[in-house]
């Protein structure tokens, strides 16, 4: 693969996690009411407006990573970091029933999410 068409594909793959990120970060912030209909009522409120807030800019940082390798490399840490953490929590607590299993289905796109990376990745060695 030419590598300028594999750092584009890699730049598409950050813009799409992080427009994923950017839009869950963003909407218990927006709309705190309808998150907690879909996920489940929350002890600490300043605690999930702080995780969306981060959440957020995990997403801002990787749509604005685009144009140099720098920020391709930047991207794909935020991006598998960000889907590892979520995606083990999302498993390990939705599995166990400590949180609801909707959980269960962000932790399969986290898993998507690593496994394009890695895939995209790999594809860009070559």
């Amino acid at each position: 693969m030419h590598r300028r068409g594999a750092g584009r594909r890699l730049e598409e793959l950050a813009a799409a996690q992080g427009l994923y990120l950017l839009v869950t970060g963003t909407w218990p912030l927006v709309h705190y009411r309808s998150f907690e209909a879909v996920t489940g009522p929350k002890v600490d409120r300043w605690l999930v407006q702080t995780v969306a807030g981060l959440t957020a800019t995990i997403g801002w940082t990787m749509l604005r990573s685009r144009g140099t390798a720098p920020g391709r490399a930047a991207a794909r840490r935020l991006g598998v970091g960000s889907a590892l953490a979520f995606g083990a929590v999302d498993a390990v607590y939705g599995g166990s029933g400590s949180i609801r299993r909707v959980y269960l289905a962000d932790a399969a796109v986290e898993a998507g999410w690593l496994a394009a990376w890695a895939l995209r990745s790999a594809a860009a060695r070559r």
